[in-house]
């Protein structure tokens, strides 16, 4: 590991480390109650920007570990938290209370309201993309099991948390120690709820990776877990009109069941009219969208309409995500529905973190750090984890599998995510949940996320089928399909373009995970998922869908290589020397300062005597490795390869310029040979058909920009002007005088 990494590395380190040292009492509403309109526009600036870093470095950090982002995120909230670092206080103006002061007292949620109000409109369009991307033909192919599984998940889950607050918060947490709960105490019936949804994300990457997404416990899990997901914005729908009903105080006593159970079925009510009359109506909503011809505009106003349902919604009584869920469940079945995720990707990739990193930055460290807030929050989470296993495999176990199948999807349906989150947000920001209530449905969050994956994975490492009878398993002679592309990029390409095959054929496309690449296709009895892993393209599918699978690729197949031989037609190298022939009296070349700066550490071999392009390559790339430049010698002398493939490199005036992009190198790395011989290097096309006398050769990073561009812009214009030109640059007899030509 390079020395800047090791820096940064331990850096982060003792950022995160250094969060329980300063962690400690905030005195309430001492930094934001005063404020004026501008210092709030101050601190909403400068928050929000400190937010998108910090939780970019956490969610990197948790990838860099192999586990989903949101971890990194939430912790990085947790440590820049008005609980914590961001409270604490330096100089004597507006920031002697930290750049996260905590808000006047009564204010509901530990963040400024401005803050909170854009973590409000990121649950929103969270809950909106999610219900675009609920397939609701899968939700009915598989409502059976899906139904069993995903309702006793809910069920147990429910139960049991809020059983658990009701016992057991009156004798561990201090703030409860005086109140006799019942089950529709909103503090317990919040716990319940928010132990209630499974994050699919999370289960469909962990499915992939073990290649058994389209096993028989694959397709139930993930067919649970989105029946999980709207079993809970039901329950959370009728867990609102509960608490508003009246006598649901959670007081000891007689519950009056009349207004309960009246409140309870209103809220149910309200959430199926919506949905039936947004799916009847999404159509009609499609329609006047496409009106507005542009695809951002039509992506922008879906979003708009999300939030005015979402309003409507919170005004009736219930909250905002159940309104944004409804209104994506609705357009999910339209043709808008790919228009608006691909146009509001940027707006989630910029939100998202964000809820997740306010999220964290609610927690109160000190309270949660103290010994009965963590009793109850081990017990808690540990029932949120039995509750799954139990509450999903036992009906598993009725509907065709063994007690290892029903293990794995148990354990698939592990993992808390999003919606809990939100919920958990929710039930404080109203005034049920305490700060310690809260912290506590964080720590399960994390833990549930971070032990879902071994379990697992070690379930699956046991070969054996989890269906009883595997005569009626339908997928056991199912295997993965692999198709190789020459290189990763043209594996992406690839992927792009087959999603859009399959969507022209009616199929509904989801993408799973888009740091994986993991996409699900179905329609009809069709269900097939798809991923990427580097330049190859897997498909896991039933035996009968493979001929449809093999004439989709060929059919794009077809169509990239008609595309590469029109581009390979129209552009002749004439016409490109003569876009780069130097202009009368140009003396300066463009981009100088930089790629004086860069060239100043690139490597010089004057005179090289070379038979082939191979052996320059070899060469040029062998001594870079020598002197550490490159990392590994394959990867970097394929990339340039690869490269050359596509067209030569050969400019005119006898330069040519082999590049390539690899992860074998940290940074733009360079060597400039000049050849000895004056045939050049034979074979090596140029676009004024001189022998190549002079080669600059470069490789950059694949994950970052690099500017081999520049550089190669900059030495083209200098050695094709007159006063510099590349035949006064091979009489250079050494690598010194080599670079004093060039940057001189």
């Amino acid at each position: 590991m390079k020395k800047g990494y090791r820096l940064f590395w331990l850096l982060s380190a003792v950022f995160l480390l250094a969060v329980p040292a300063f962690a400690g009492e905030v005195a309430p509403g001492t930094g934001a109650g005063q404020q004026t309109l501008t210092e709030k526009m101050l601190f909403l600036a400068l928050q929000v920007g400190c937010i998108m870093f910090v939780a970019k470095l956490g969610g990197m950090f948790a990838t860099k570990l192999r586990m989903p982002s949101v971890l990194g995120e939430l912790a990085s909230g947790i440590a820049i938290g008005p609980y914590a670092l961001g409270g604490l206080g330096f100089g004597s103006g507006v920031f002697s209370h930290g750049v996260f002061p905590l808000p006047a007292a009564g204010s509901g949620v530990p963040v400024t309201p401005e803050l909170y109000g854009l973590c409000t409109i990121a649950s929103v369009i969270l809950l909106f993309l999610s219900g675009i991307e609920t397939n609701l033909k899968m939700f009915l192919r598989y409502a059976f099991a899906g139904s069993m599984i995903g309702v006793g998940g809910v069920l147990a889950s429910f139960f049991l948390g809020d059983l658990c607050a009701v016992y057991l918060l009156p004798k561990l947490v201090p703030s409860f120690a005086n109140e006799t709960l019942s089950i529709f105490h909103p503090a317990a019936l919040f716990m319940g709820i928010m132990s209630t949804a499974t994050s699919v994300g999370i289960t469909a990457r962990i499915l992939s990776e073990r290649k058994v997404m389209d096993s028989a416990e694959g397709v139930s899990t993930m067919a649970a877990a989105v029946i999980d997901d709207v079993l809970g914005i039901i329950v959370l729908a009728i867990g609102m009109g509960i608490i508003q009903a009246k006598g649901a105080t959670g007081s000891g006593g007689a519950v009056n069941w009349g207004p309960i159970g009246k409140i309870a079925a209103q809220a149910f009510g309200i959430w199926l009219g919506g949905t039936v009359i947004g799916i009847l109506a999404a159509r009609r909503i499609s329609w006047l969208l496409k009106l507005f011809k542009s695809p951002l505009a039509v992506a922008t106003l879906a979003f708009g309409l999300s939030l005015i349902v979402a309003g409507f919604f919170e005004a009736m009584g219930l909250t905002l995500i159940i309104g944004a869920y409804v209104m994506g469940l609705a357009l999910s079945r339209t043709d808008i529905r790919y228009v608006v995720q691909e146009n509001l990707q940027s707006v989630y990739t910029f939100l998202v973190p964000v809820f997740f990193c306010v999220m964290g930055m609610m927690v109160d460290c000190h309270q949660l750090i103290s010994k009965p807030v963590l009793i109850f929050g081990g017990i808690y989470t540990l029932l949120a984890v039995a509750a799954k296993v139990i509450g999903c495999s036992v009906p598993a176990l009725f509907c065709g599998f063994n007690t290892l199948g029903s293990l794995r999807i148990g354990a698939g349906m592990i993992p808390r995510g999003e919606v809990a989150l939100i919920i958990a947000g929710i039930g404080l920001s109203s005034g049920y949940l305490t700060s310690e209530i809260f912290g506590i449905g964080i720590l399960m969050t994390l833990v549930t996320t971070v032990v879902a994956p071994p379990c697992l994975v070690g379930l699956f490492d046991v070969k054996r089928g989890g269906v009883r009878n595997q005569e009626s398993d339908r997928r056991k002679d199912s295997a993965p399909l692999s198709f190789a592309m020459p290189t990763e990029s043209a594996a992406t390409l690839m992927m792009e373009n087959l999603i859009k095959v399959f969507r022209s054929q009616g199929f509904f496309t989801s993408l799973l995970n888009p740091d994986e690449d993991i996409w699900q296709v179905s329609r009809n009895e069709t269900e097939i998922t798809c991923s990427r892993k580097g330049n190859k393209l897997i498909f896991e599918c039933q035996p009968e869908d493979r001929q449809f699978i093999a004439m989709a690729i060929n059919e794009v197949v077809a169509s990239l290589n008609t595309l590469a031989h029109d581009l390979a037609q129209p552009i002749k190298t004439g016409q490109i020397a003569t876009m780069i022939k130097p202009k009368k009296n140009e003396i300066v070349p463009p981009h100088k300062d930089e790629a004086v700066r860069l060239i100043h550490q690139f490597l010089y071999l004057p005179n090289l005597k070379v038979s082939s392009f191979r052996e320059l390559i070899n060469v040029m790339t062998g001594e870079m490795y020598k002197k550490g430049l490159i990392r590994n010698l394959d990867r970097s002398r394929a990339a340039i390869q690869e490269r050359e493939h596509g067209q030569s490199t050969g400019l005119q005036h006898g330069i040519a310029v082999p590049h390539g992009r690899t992860d074998a190198v940290e940074k733009l790395v360079g060597a400039v040979a000049t050849i000895g011989s004056p045939d050049g290097v034979p074979g090596y096309e140029t676009m004024d058909h001189l022998p190549v006398r002079v080669v600059i050769l470069t490789i950059s990073p694949v994950a970052a920009a690099g500017p081999y561009l520049r550089v190669q812009a900059y030495l083209s214009a200098l050695l094709t002007n007159p006063s510099t030109s590349a035949e006064k640059f091979v009489s250079c007899t050494t690598p010194e005088s080599m670079r004093q030509f060039l940057v001189g």
